[in-house]
């Protein structure tokens, strides 16, 4: 498996009024790009083990960390993190790199990202997988608030959302404690407890289940971190709401192909009205939790580089 040092050097991009820290593998297959977004709380080295399976594939893999991750840009005005400025950062990308599209590929909140930029921009998006997080459709009421009512006030979305402040000043209390809780694979069922689980998870003394990677990988993410804070990278929660409106008006059918990746043993569930929303869409199932391409990466490339070639050979005329 690839060790710090074999992650690319970044560059910083400047796109739609930030600045990107963005990895690149397979420059020498310029015309074939390939997106990777990362999740929360994340980094572009969450994609590590795929960056250099997808060049070998023969495509040219560009990699950013979003906005409020890592050394990309950090604003200070919650609402710089809906879904508009989240996936105009990507199309700006495109438009940096000389690209009419690309696949996009999503991971967590990267996939919501993934399944906003193609609903908001269509055209900029030729083929996508997600990871873990399916489709999510839009309801008649907005999601924090249809989550309040179904789950409460201390479900973490709803928290992020009406204390703001509150769970990232705990998190940043310890952050490798934090993110060594977080990164665990292999757990044994619990029983739901009472209270804000994310706030208690970063506080405790006793873990549970496997690390998902090595302590020379998890610095890369602890690192980062202690930098940045938390605060930008909450702010996308924030925003649901906002997203919730401002996706109001677009056709929700996604028309291009699409691969979902689920782990089978993910605390998020399977959607099982999917292929509704998106009638082209291939679902592949993997032995493992919420962190699949860093718990199962060899499976991971195999379901993404084999589902990448039949749709390459259905494209040839």
């Amino acid at each position: 498996m690839p060790s710090p040092v074999d992650f690319p050097e970044p560059t910083l991009v400047t796109v739609n009024g930030v600045e990107l820290e963005v990895f690149e593998a397979g420059r020498q297959n310029a015309g074939k790009p390939v997106v990777l977004c990362h999740g929360w709380p994340e980094h572009a080295y969450s994609w590590r083990h795929q960056m250099p399976a997808l060049a070998a594939a023969g495509y040219h893999v560009i990699v950013p960390n979003q906005r409020g991750y890592g050394n990309s840009s950090r604003p200070a005005d919650v609402t710089a993190y809906d879904i508009e400025h989240l996936a105009g950062d990507l199309v700006a990308l495109l438009d940096h790199y000389g690209y009419e599209d690309a696949t996009f590929v999503g991971h967590d909140w990267g996939a919501m990202v993934v399944w906003g930029l193609t609903l908001l921009h269509p055209t900029r998006v030729d083929k996508l997988i997600n990871l873990s997080l399916p489709y999510q459709e839009r309801g008649e009421k907005p999601w924090i608030e249809f989550m309040e009512e179904a789950f409460g006030g201390d479900f973490y979305f709803v928290h992020f959302n009406r204390q703001p402040g509150v769970a990232e000043a705990v998190f940043e209390e310890d952050t490798f404690r934090f993110l060594r809780n977080l990164y665990r694979k292999n757990e044994p069922p619990r029983e739901p407890q009472p209270g804000m689980a994310l706030m208690e998870l970063a506080r405790a003394e006793t873990l549970l289940g496997d690390p998902v990677m090595s302590d020379d990988e998890l610095a890369v993410f602890v690192s980062a971190f202690e930098s940045t804070g938390f605060r930008g990278s909450v702010n996308w929660y924030r925003n649901l709401d906002r997203n919730w409106h401002l996706l109001a008006d677009v056709d929700p059918i996604i028309q291009q192909p699409a691969l979902m990746i689920y782990g089978d043993r993910d605390v998020i569930q399977k959607s099982e009205r999917l292929a509704r929303f998106v009638p082209r869409v291939d679902v592949v199932s993997l032995d493992c939790g919420h962190w699949i391409q860093q718990e199962k990466p060899e499976e991971t490339n195999r379901a993404i580089t084999r589902w990448l070639a039949q749709q390459d050979a259905c494209s040839v005329p």
